[in-house]
């Protein structure tokens, strides 16, 4: 089994990567010089008084509302573009993703997570209705169905849902672990309808959600996530393979504990 994610052979290669990294390694800042130079006129003030003014309120409304960042689909996306093919399984239409479908018959374990992600318009920040989204998660143990040994033969953790009209999914999961080299995350595509997630090739965007060290420390102190907590320890979302080149419009809110479940959201625009 590839516990990293840089033997990526199926995307554009490892230049292309390094390409969209270098791009976005100034994001964070443009966004704060955008948001401050907005607020000057309100307040009268010049732009040496903008970090002051640069609510958190404001800052993630801009985050929300910035392009989701591009990124790599990793090694066990399931989207037929490296062989196996979840998109093709009769009820991958769903909302619980923690059961295996099309004749497997495995289960998830974990804490419960309920997942909801937001898709909007990036130019208006308007809710974008009708968009097919596919997420795809590692187990507790952080092992990915479909590939990595033992759960080769289940598809659990993997699901669609169709945007509503607020531009909302819902997924009901479990709080992922983590795998040797990689920060908590989780994995998901755009596509522009449900009817044309079957072939990868008409996804729309691609990228990862990350989680905050804290309910990653907690979620991980319950039974089944021992290795999690171990291979966590060592890892900073500032040095992961994907996300050292900025997170701010990536990072999930997360609520809850390990006792009843947790709750995250993501707000992310195309």
């Amino acid at each position: 089994m590839q516990n990293d994610e840089s033997g990526h052979d199926h995307d554009q290669g490892l230049q292309h990567d390094l390409a969209i990294m270098e791009k976005r390694a100034d994001r964070r800042q443009l966004l704060k010089w955008m948001a401050g130079a907005s607020l000057v006129p309100l307040v009268g003030c010049g732009p040496e008084d903008s970090d002051a003014l640069l609510t958190q309120a404001t800052e993630d409304e801009l985050l929300a509302c910035t392009r989701i960042p591009e990124e790599m689909a990793g090694p066990y996306p399931g989207d037929g573009s490296n062989g196996a093919n979840a998109l093709l399984l009769a009820g991958i239409n769903r909302s619980d993703i923690r059961t295996s479908i099309g004749g497997a018959t495995g289960v998830a374990r974990g804490i419960p997570l309920t997942l909801t992600l937001t898709l909007v318009n990036r130019a208006a920040c308007a809710p974008l209705a009708g968009y097919a989204i596919y997420v795809w998660q590692c187990e507790r143990a952080g092992l990915y169905s479909m590939y990595s040994p033992g759960v080769q033969y289940e598809n659990f953790l993997r699901g669609v849902q169709v945007t509503n009209a607020q531009g909302k999914v819902t997924f009901t999961s479990i709080f992922p672990g983590c795998y040797p080299g990689r920060w908590p995350h989780i994995h998901f595509e755009v596509y522009p309808s449900l009817a044309s997630i079957s072939n990868f090739r008409n996804k729309i965007a691609t990228s990862q959600l990350a989680f905050a060290r804290a309910p990653c420390q907690q979620a991980y102190t319950a039974t089944g996530y021992q290795q999690s907590a171990a291979n966590l320890r060592p890892l900073s979302i500032e040095r992961d393979l994907v996300f050292a080149d900025g997170y701010a419009n990536q990072l999930a809110v997360t609520t809850g504990n390990n006792t009843t479940g947790y709750t995250s959201t993501l707000q992310f625009a195309i």
